[in-house]
Protein backbone atom coordinates (compact mmCIF):
# COMPACT_ATOMS: atom_id res chain seq x y z
CA UNK A 1 0.00 0.00 0.00
CA UNK A 2 1.28 3.37 -0.79
CA UNK A 3 2.17 5.62 1.93
CA UNK A 4 -0.46 8.05 2.48
CA UNK A 5 0.85 12.21 2.19
CA UNK A 6 0.83 14.53 4.97
CA UNK A 7 -2.98 15.84 5.48
CA UNK A 8 -1.55 19.29 6.21
CA UNK A 9 0.99 19.09 3.07
CA UNK A 10 -2.19 18.64 0.53
CA UNK A 11 -4.55 21.51 2.32
CA UNK A 12 -0.78 23.23 2.03
CA UNK A 13 -1.83 24.50 5.87
CA UNK A 14 0.59 24.84 8.87
CA UNK A 15 0.34 21.90 11.73
CA UNK A 16 -0.77 25.16 13.77
CA UNK A 17 -3.38 26.22 11.48
CA UNK A 18 -7.18 27.37 12.98
CA UNK A 19 -10.36 25.57 12.20
CA UNK A 20 -11.29 28.44 9.66
CA UNK A 21 -7.88 28.71 7.49
CA UNK A 22 -8.46 25.07 6.87
CA UNK A 23 -11.62 25.45 5.89
CA UNK A 24 -10.48 27.97 3.70
CA UNK A 25 -7.90 25.92 2.61
CA UNK A 26 -9.79 22.86 1.74
CA UNK A 27 -12.39 24.98 -0.62
CA UNK A 28 -10.05 26.60 -2.82
CA UNK A 29 -8.40 22.79 -3.42
CA UNK A 30 -11.39 21.02 -3.68
CA UNK A 31 -12.96 23.42 -6.29
CA UNK A 32 -9.43 23.30 -7.91
CA UNK A 33 -9.13 19.84 -8.51
CA UNK A 34 -12.64 19.48 -9.00
CA UNK A 35 -13.14 16.26 -12.13
CA UNK A 36 -15.88 18.64 -13.75
CA UNK A 37 -13.33 21.32 -14.01
CA UNK A 38 -10.61 19.04 -14.84
CA UNK A 39 -12.79 16.26 -17.33
CA UNK A 40 -10.77 12.73 -17.80
CA UNK A 41 -7.92 14.05 -15.32
CA UNK A 42 -7.65 11.29 -12.86
CA UNK A 43 -5.05 12.87 -11.17
CA UNK A 44 -7.47 15.89 -10.55
CA UNK A 45 -9.69 13.56 -9.07
CA UNK A 46 -7.20 11.97 -7.25
CA UNK A 47 -6.18 15.34 -5.10
CA UNK A 48 -10.24 15.96 -5.10
CA UNK A 49 -10.45 12.92 -3.32
CA UNK A 50 -7.34 13.52 -1.38
CA UNK A 51 -7.99 17.33 0.12
CA UNK A 52 -10.95 15.86 1.25
CA UNK A 53 -10.03 12.78 3.54
CA UNK A 54 -7.46 15.39 4.60
CA UNK A 55 -10.34 17.71 5.21
CA UNK A 56 -12.42 14.66 7.09
CA UNK A 57 -9.77 14.44 9.90
CA UNK A 58 -8.10 17.88 10.23
CA UNK A 59 -11.53 19.23 10.60
CA UNK A 60 -12.43 16.55 13.38
CA UNK A 61 -10.78 18.03 16.75
CA UNK A 62 -10.24 14.50 18.23
CA UNK A 63 -9.17 12.76 14.82
CA UNK A 64 -6.82 15.82 14.52
CA UNK A 65 -5.22 15.00 18.21
CA UNK A 66 -4.58 11.44 16.75
CA UNK A 67 -3.19 12.24 13.85
CA UNK A 68 -0.51 14.97 15.49
CA UNK A 69 0.33 12.56 17.83
CA UNK A 70 0.52 9.45 16.14
CA UNK A 71 0.06 10.68 12.36
CA UNK A 72 -1.85 7.59 9.79
CA UNK A 73 -1.28 4.87 12.28
CA UNK A 74 -3.79 6.91 14.81
CA UNK A 75 -6.36 7.04 12.73
CA UNK A 76 -6.92 3.01 12.58
CA UNK A 77 -10.14 1.91 13.51
CA UNK A 78 -11.74 5.80 13.14
CA UNK A 79 -13.32 4.48 9.99
CA UNK A 80 -12.51 7.52 7.77
CA UNK A 81 -14.42 7.56 4.41
CA UNK A 82 -13.66 5.67 1.74
CA UNK A 83 -12.86 8.57 -1.00
CA UNK A 84 -11.07 6.70 -3.57
CA UNK A 85 -14.53 4.58 -3.78
CA UNK A 86 -16.75 7.25 -3.66
CA UNK A 87 -18.25 9.38 -6.64
CA UNK A 88 -17.25 13.07 -6.12
CA UNK A 89 -21.46 14.30 -5.85
CA UNK A 90 -21.25 11.90 -2.52
CA UNK A 91 -17.97 14.17 -1.90
CA UNK A 92 -20.18 17.30 -2.56
CA UNK A 93 -22.90 16.15 -0.26
CA UNK A 94 -20.64 15.42 2.71
CA UNK A 95 -19.13 18.92 3.28
CA UNK A 96 -22.61 20.68 1.06
CA UNK A 97 -21.73 23.53 3.94
CA UNK A 98 -18.80 24.52 2.67
CA UNK A 99 -18.56 23.71 -1.02
CA UNK A 100 -22.44 25.08 -1.93
CA UNK A 101 -24.50 21.90 -2.87
CA UNK A 102 -24.34 20.31 -6.27
CA UNK A 103 -27.20 19.54 -8.37
CA UNK A 104 -28.51 15.89 -8.81
CA UNK A 105 -25.82 14.80 -5.54
CA UNK A 106 -27.37 12.62 -3.04
CA UNK A 107 -29.69 13.24 -0.11
CA UNK A 108 -32.50 14.54 -2.22
CA UNK A 109 -35.86 14.46 -0.18
CA UNK A 110 -38.15 11.06 -0.56
CA UNK A 111 -35.00 9.52 -2.56
CA UNK A 112 -33.24 6.16 -0.94
CA UNK A 113 -29.58 6.29 -1.42
CA UNK A 114 -26.94 4.00 -0.65
CA UNK A 115 -24.73 4.82 2.31
CA UNK A 116 -21.27 6.16 2.20
CA UNK A 117 -18.61 3.25 2.12
CA UNK A 118 -15.73 3.61 5.37
CA UNK A 119 -12.16 2.43 5.26
CA UNK A 120 -10.13 1.65 8.47
CA UNK A 121 -6.51 -0.84 8.73
CA UNK A 122 -5.37 -3.33 10.10
CA UNK A 123 -1.82 -4.58 10.49
CA UNK A 124 -1.09 -8.54 10.25
CA UNK A 125 2.20 -10.75 10.05
CA UNK A 126 3.94 -12.43 7.34
CA UNK A 127 3.10 -15.91 9.20
CA UNK A 128 -0.50 -14.65 9.29
CA UNK A 129 0.03 -14.07 5.27
CA UNK A 130 0.82 -17.59 5.21
CA UNK A 131 -2.23 -19.39 6.91
CA UNK A 132 -4.27 -16.32 6.57
CA UNK A 133 -6.26 -15.10 10.33
CA UNK A 134 -9.26 -13.92 11.91
CA UNK A 135 -8.66 -9.96 13.43
CA UNK A 136 -11.24 -7.64 15.62
CA UNK A 137 -11.80 -4.84 13.55
CA UNK A 138 -12.74 -1.65 16.38
CA UNK A 139 -13.88 0.96 14.29
CA UNK A 140 -17.06 3.71 14.66
CA UNK A 141 -19.72 4.11 12.50
CA UNK A 142 -22.97 6.97 12.45
CA UNK A 143 -26.14 5.72 13.80
CA UNK A 144 -29.75 6.86 14.43
CA UNK A 145 -29.74 8.38 17.28
CA UNK A 146 -30.74 6.73 20.15
CA UNK A 147 -32.78 10.02 21.53
CA UNK A 148 -34.70 11.16 18.95
CA UNK A 149 -34.58 7.55 16.94
CA UNK A 150 -33.31 9.22 13.94
CA UNK A 151 -35.81 12.16 13.30
CA UNK A 152 -33.29 14.92 14.73
CA UNK A 153 -36.41 16.47 16.67
CA UNK A 154 -36.56 17.58 20.75
CA UNK A 155 -39.16 15.10 21.79
CA UNK A 156 -42.84 16.63 21.78
CA UNK A 157 -41.24 19.00 18.86
CA UNK A 158 -41.99 18.12 14.62
CA UNK A 159 -40.81 19.18 11.48
CA UNK A 160 -41.39 21.73 9.29
CA UNK A 161 -41.27 22.13 5.34
CA UNK A 162 -38.26 24.31 4.64
CA UNK A 163 -38.80 28.01 3.86
CA UNK A 164 -36.01 28.31 2.07
CA UNK A 165 -36.76 25.43 -0.95
CA UNK A 166 -40.14 25.36 -0.25
CA UNK A 167 -39.77 21.88 0.45
CA UNK A 168 -38.66 21.30 -2.27
CA UNK A 169 -34.66 20.02 -1.35
CA UNK A 170 -33.28 22.32 -4.03
CA UNK A 171 -32.82 25.81 -5.06
CA UNK A 172 -32.10 27.47 -8.42
CA UNK A 173 -29.70 30.41 -8.71
CA UNK A 174 -28.83 32.48 -11.15
CA UNK A 175 -25.23 32.91 -12.68
CA UNK A 176 -23.23 34.82 -14.67
CA UNK A 177 -25.06 37.82 -14.80
CA UNK A 178 -28.19 35.95 -15.16
CA UNK A 179 -27.44 34.51 -18.19
CA UNK A 180 -28.22 31.04 -17.16
CA UNK A 181 -29.73 29.15 -14.07
CA UNK A 182 -28.24 26.32 -11.75
CA UNK A 183 -30.04 23.98 -9.54
CA UNK A 184 -28.18 23.24 -6.60
CA UNK A 185 -28.76 21.59 -3.42
CA UNK A 186 -30.43 23.56 -0.52
CA UNK A 187 -28.45 25.10 2.16
CA UNK A 188 -30.65 25.54 4.54
CA UNK A 189 -32.21 21.86 4.56
CA UNK A 190 -29.53 19.95 2.88
CA UNK A 191 -31.39 18.70 0.49
CA UNK A 192 -34.14 16.95 2.87
CA UNK A 193 -37.01 19.57 2.20
CA UNK A 194 -37.86 20.03 5.91
CA UNK A 195 -36.38 21.09 9.00
CA UNK A 196 -36.73 20.15 12.69
CA UNK A 197 -37.96 22.96 14.72
CA UNK A 198 -36.52 22.20 17.84
CA UNK A 199 -33.11 19.79 18.00
CA UNK A 200 -32.31 17.16 19.55
CA UNK A 201 -30.25 17.88 22.40
CA UNK A 202 -28.37 14.87 21.49
CA UNK A 203 -27.36 14.47 18.08
CA UNK A 204 -27.99 18.61 17.59
CA UNK A 205 -30.69 17.79 14.90
CA UNK A 206 -28.39 15.49 12.38
CA UNK A 207 -30.59 12.38 13.65
CA UNK A 208 -27.13 10.44 13.59
CA UNK A 209 -24.25 9.74 16.66
CA UNK A 210 -21.23 7.98 16.08
CA UNK A 211 -20.87 4.44 17.93
CA UNK A 212 -17.91 2.19 18.17
CA UNK A 213 -18.36 -1.37 16.79
CA UNK A 214 -16.49 -4.62 17.02
CA UNK A 215 -16.52 -6.78 13.77
CA UNK A 216 -14.38 -9.97 13.54
CA UNK A 217 -12.96 -10.06 10.16
CA UNK A 218 -11.17 -12.82 7.70
CA UNK A 219 -7.68 -11.86 6.31
CA UNK A 220 -7.18 -15.14 3.42
CA UNK A 221 -4.07 -16.42 3.29
CA UNK A 222 -1.80 -14.79 0.63
CA UNK A 223 -3.28 -11.44 0.96
CA UNK A 224 -0.65 -8.30 -0.11
CA UNK A 225 0.34 -5.28 1.86
CA UNK A 226 -2.10 -2.47 0.64
CA UNK A 227 -4.90 -4.66 -0.53
CA UNK A 228 -8.21 -4.58 1.15
CA UNK A 229 -10.98 -7.24 2.38
CA UNK A 230 -14.39 -5.77 1.73
CA UNK A 231 -17.76 -6.40 4.69
CA UNK A 232 -21.07 -5.66 2.61
CA UNK A 233 -23.26 -3.73 4.99
CA UNK A 234 -21.22 -2.22 7.28
CA UNK A 235 -20.63 1.31 6.31
CA UNK A 236 -22.75 3.83 7.18
CA UNK A 237 -26.71 4.48 7.11
CA UNK A 238 -28.78 4.90 3.94
CA UNK A 239 -30.60 7.54 3.01
CA UNK A 240 -34.52 7.58 2.13
CA UNK A 241 -34.71 3.52 3.48
CA UNK A 242 -31.26 2.86 1.26
CA UNK A 243 -28.60 -0.05 1.95
CA UNK A 244 -25.79 0.82 4.17
CA UNK A 245 -22.70 0.96 2.53
CA UNK A 246 -19.59 -1.27 2.60
CA UNK A 247 -16.29 -1.38 5.12
CA UNK A 248 -13.07 -1.41 3.21
CA UNK A 249 -10.35 -2.67 5.67
CA UNK A 250 -6.82 -2.59 4.39
CA UNK A 251 -4.09 -4.65 5.39
CA UNK A 252 -1.08 -3.64 6.38
CA UNK A 253 1.85 -6.65 6.28
CA UNK A 254 4.51 -5.98 9.03
CA UNK A 255 8.17 -5.83 7.50
CA UNK A 256 9.83 -9.30 8.80
CA UNK A 257 13.39 -9.38 10.08
CA UNK A 258 14.42 -12.11 8.22
CA UNK A 259 12.27 -12.22 5.07
CA UNK A 260 11.50 -9.62 2.01
CA UNK A 261 8.55 -10.52 -0.03
CA UNK A 262 8.52 -10.84 -3.77
CA UNK A 263 5.05 -12.00 -4.99
CA UNK A 264 4.23 -14.72 -3.75
CA UNK A 265 8.46 -16.27 -3.18
CA UNK A 266 10.74 -15.03 -0.18
CA UNK A 267 13.85 -13.83 -0.16
CA UNK A 268 16.28 -14.96 2.83
CA UNK A 269 19.78 -13.86 2.96
CA UNK A 270 22.37 -16.49 4.35
CA UNK A 271 25.88 -16.30 4.90
CA UNK A 272 28.19 -18.56 4.59
CA UNK A 273 31.68 -19.36 5.14
CA UNK A 274 34.40 -20.12 2.31
CA UNK A 275 35.34 -23.35 3.57
CA UNK A 276 31.29 -24.37 3.46
CA UNK A 277 31.27 -22.60 0.02
CA UNK A 278 34.39 -24.20 -1.04
CA UNK A 279 33.84 -27.65 -0.13
CA UNK A 280 29.83 -27.68 0.22
CA UNK A 281 27.85 -28.25 3.76
CA UNK A 282 24.25 -28.65 4.74
CA UNK A 283 23.32 -24.46 6.51
CA UNK A 284 20.31 -23.96 8.67
CA UNK A 285 17.84 -21.50 7.58
CA UNK A 286 14.44 -20.05 9.04
CA UNK A 287 11.13 -20.80 7.35
CA UNK A 288 7.84 -19.41 8.38
CA UNK A 289 7.00 -22.95 9.61
CA UNK A 290 10.46 -23.14 11.17
CA UNK A 291 13.76 -24.41 10.32
CA UNK A 292 15.39 -25.86 7.06
CA UNK A 293 18.26 -27.23 5.90
CA UNK A 294 19.75 -25.49 3.01
CA UNK A 295 22.44 -27.96 0.47
CA UNK A 296 25.33 -25.82 -0.14
CA UNK A 297 26.86 -27.00 -2.98
CA UNK A 298 30.44 -27.25 -3.64
CA UNK A 299 32.07 -24.38 -5.33
CA UNK A 300 28.88 -22.24 -4.27
CA UNK A 301 29.32 -18.64 -5.26
CA UNK A 302 28.98 -15.39 -3.22
CA UNK A 303 25.81 -14.34 -4.58
CA UNK A 304 24.14 -17.35 -6.26
CA UNK A 305 20.47 -18.08 -5.40
CA UNK A 306 19.59 -21.73 -4.04
CA UNK A 307 15.67 -22.12 -4.02
CA UNK A 308 13.62 -24.12 -1.52
CA UNK A 309 10.50 -25.11 -3.20
CA UNK A 310 7.30 -24.72 -1.57
CA UNK A 311 8.29 -22.57 1.31
CA UNK A 312 7.05 -18.91 0.16
CA UNK A 313 3.50 -17.42 0.42
CA UNK A 314 0.45 -19.01 -1.12
CA UNK A 315 -1.32 -17.01 -4.11
CA UNK A 316 -4.28 -15.37 -3.12
CA UNK A 317 -6.31 -17.04 -6.08
CA UNK A 318 -5.81 -20.31 -4.25
CA UNK A 319 -2.59 -21.14 -6.88
CA UNK A 320 0.53 -22.50 -6.47
CA UNK A 321 2.69 -22.05 -3.33
CA UNK A 322 5.68 -19.44 -3.83
CA UNK A 323 9.00 -20.33 -2.88
CA UNK A 324 11.61 -19.33 -0.31
CA UNK A 325 14.77 -18.08 -2.69
CA UNK A 326 18.00 -18.04 -0.63
CA UNK A 327 20.61 -15.54 -1.28
CA UNK A 328 24.34 -16.58 -0.32
CA UNK A 329 26.17 -14.23 1.08
CA UNK A 330 30.15 -15.64 1.41
CA UNK A 331 31.46 -14.34 4.66
CA UNK A 332 35.34 -13.41 4.60
CA UNK A 333 36.62 -14.25 8.53
CA UNK A 334 37.93 -10.50 9.92
CA UNK A 335 40.12 -12.40 12.59
CA UNK A 336 42.15 -15.55 11.98
CA UNK A 337 43.95 -17.76 14.33
CA UNK A 338 47.46 -18.54 13.79
CA UNK A 339 46.53 -22.00 13.11
CA UNK A 340 44.15 -20.94 10.29
CA UNK A 341 46.69 -18.10 9.03
CA UNK A 342 48.97 -21.02 8.42
CA UNK A 343 46.83 -22.98 6.60
CA UNK A 344 45.60 -20.48 4.46
CA UNK A 345 49.59 -19.56 4.05
CA UNK A 346 49.63 -23.07 2.83
CA UNK A 347 46.97 -22.87 0.47
CA UNK A 348 48.07 -19.73 -0.74
CA UNK A 349 51.50 -21.27 -1.71
CA UNK A 350 49.90 -24.60 -3.75
CA UNK A 351 47.49 -21.81 -5.32
CA UNK A 352 50.82 -20.56 -7.68
CA UNK A 353 51.01 -24.30 -9.01
CA UNK A 354 47.19 -24.98 -9.42
CA UNK A 355 45.76 -21.16 -9.72
CA UNK A 356 41.89 -21.79 -10.35
CA UNK A 357 40.37 -20.80 -13.53
CA UNK A 358 38.21 -18.19 -13.15
CA UNK A 359 41.22 -16.19 -11.20
CA UNK A 360 43.68 -17.30 -14.00
CA UNK A 361 41.48 -15.75 -16.47
CA UNK A 362 40.54 -12.75 -14.82
CA UNK A 363 44.36 -12.29 -14.42
CA UNK A 364 45.54 -13.21 -17.97
CA UNK A 365 43.28 -10.71 -19.03
CA UNK A 366 44.58 -8.35 -16.44
CA UNK A 367 47.75 -9.43 -17.99
CA UNK A 368 47.20 -8.30 -21.65
CA UNK A 369 45.52 -5.18 -20.76
CA UNK A 370 48.46 -3.80 -18.76
CA UNK A 371 50.69 -4.86 -21.81
CA UNK A 372 48.45 -3.05 -24.32
CA UNK A 373 47.95 -0.31 -22.66
CA UNK A 374 51.70 -0.16 -22.17
CA UNK A 375 52.39 -0.21 -25.92
CA UNK A 376 49.72 2.24 -26.75
CA UNK A 377 51.08 4.69 -24.23
CA UNK A 378 54.42 4.29 -26.52
CA UNK A 379 53.27 4.69 -29.77
CA UNK A 380 51.45 8.01 -28.97
CA UNK A 381 54.94 8.97 -27.12
CA UNK A 382 56.97 8.57 -30.47
CA UNK A 383 53.93 9.95 -32.63
CA UNK A 384 53.77 13.07 -30.28
CA UNK A 385 55.55 15.60 -32.66
CA UNK A 386 58.43 17.49 -31.15
CA UNK A 387 58.31 20.78 -30.32
CA UNK A 388 61.68 23.17 -30.75
CA UNK A 389 61.92 25.94 -28.18
CA UNK A 390 63.38 29.25 -30.05
CA UNK A 391 66.75 30.17 -28.98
Amino acid sequence: MASKRDYYEILSVQRSATADEIKRSYRQAALKFHPDKNPGNKEAEHKFKECSEAYEVLSDPEKRKLYDAYGHDGLRGTAVHDYQHMETDDIFSIFNDILGGRSGGRGGRGRASRGYDLETQVVVTLQDVAKGCDREIDFTRQENCSLCNGTGAKEGSKRRICSTCGGQGKVAQRGFGGMFQMVTTCPSCLGQGSMVEKPCPQCDGAGLSPVKRTLKVHIPPGIHDGQAVGVRGEGELGEGGGHRGDLHVYVRVEEHPFFQRHENDLIVQVPVSIVQAALGAEVEVPTLFGKSSLHVQPGTQHGEVIKLKGLGLPDIQGGRQGNLLAHVLLEVPRKLSRKQEQLLREYASLEEQSVLPAQKNFFEKLKDYLVGDATTAAHVAEDKPKVEHAE
